[in-house]
């Protein structure tokens, strides 16, 4: 019975680890490290005092995961990949002052907004990092995303409402929440150079249009999406960017451009473009070479075909 828990317990340590290294597992208390009210008022009070006394404060591994509710195995993980290194007593404890202090906020609002541990200490290890630069940048993400949560609890909270009988919803509205969370993502993720390319006009007008779509329009972007990448594939069987079925894919690309752009904001050179932005930006790019590798670069000389005048 004892070799059967030992052997459980190794398992739920090796799980662990590999939730840790891939940053699936998210920093919580242990139920031994909730020592409640006591621990954290004790945690308090000798912060308290070394700042009376003017010297700075400093924590071991118990005090600060009690401050910050990170578990001291996290910490201890931290500590072994570089992530968080804190100073060592003469006795070899750990001991974390006011900079591990800062550098671990910033691990923990780095995690909140989904980045991976390895990009944290890329960021924070930069030279070129500034602590107000970063807290900036966090501040802008969490009110995004705050304003994309108001907006779906505001969409629950309608259906709610007419499941009830309280109110009616029209076909349009089940949809705005969802609408609004695209918009805002795709204007953090490409907002500024979409902008810079086409001007902010065109980019309002599209966001626009796509905020009126209805659901028949958004179904048919759909359609059309899976329907022009079946179509490359079947091009990139034939090694031929100009065949009748890359090209029929490109019909159907201006298709569903026309779709989400303002009305008369396309034409071959804005098309032609998007072509080389696929090839150019590493997300694009991932994206259509994720579905088979060459097929972005097979798009972008696709698309420099149908465009051409």
């Amino acid at each position: 019975m004892a070799k059967v828990t030992d052997t459980a317990r190794q398992s739920e340590k090796l799980l662990e680890k590999k939730q840790l290294a891939e940053g699936t597992a998210q920093p919580a208390y242990t139920r031994q490290e909730k020592v409640g009210a006591a621990g954290a008022y004790a945690t308090s009070e000798a912060s308290g005092a070394a700042r009376a006394c003017g010297n700075e404060a400093s924590y071991s591994v118990h005090q600060l995961a009690a401050l910050s509710g990170v578990s001291p195995r996290t910490l201890h993980y931290y500590d072994e990949k570089g992530l968080l290194k804190p100073q060592r007593k003469a006795n070899g404890y750990r001991s974390y002052g006011h900079a591990e202090v800062e550098r671990l906020q910033q691990i923990l609002l780095y995690r909140e907004v989904g980045m991976g541990l390895g990009a944290i200490k890329q960021t924070l290890d930069a030279p070129s990092f500034q602590v107000t630069d970063a807290l900036r940048q966090h501040l802008l993400a969490l009110k995004a995303q705050h304003r994309r949560l108001a907006g779906l609890i505001d969409n629950v909270e309608k259906t709610l409402a007419e499941k009830e009988g309280n109110l009616t919803m029209e076909d349009a509205e089940r949809f705005e929440g969802f609408k609004k969370q695209l918009l805002e993502e795709n204007e953090e993720r490409y907002g500024a150079e979409i902008r810079e390319k086409y001007g902010d006009s065109a980019v309002e007008g599209s966001n626009a249009k796509f905020a009126a779509l209805s659901e028949e329009e958004f179904e048919r972007s759909q359609e059309l999406d899976a329907r022009l990448k079946g179509l490359l594939q079947t091009a990139m069987d034939k090694g031929d960017p100009q065949s009748s079925e890359a090209q029929e894919a490109c019909d159907l690309h201006r298709q569903w451009l026309c779709i989400f752009w303002a009305d008369g904001m396309y034409h071959k050179a804005a098309h032609r473009a998007m072509g080389d932005m696929y090839v150019a930006d590493e997300r694009f790019r991932g994206y259509y070479d994720s579905i088979r590798p060459g097929m972005a670069a097979f798009f972008r000389d696709a698309l420099n075909i149908y465009t051409a005048e």
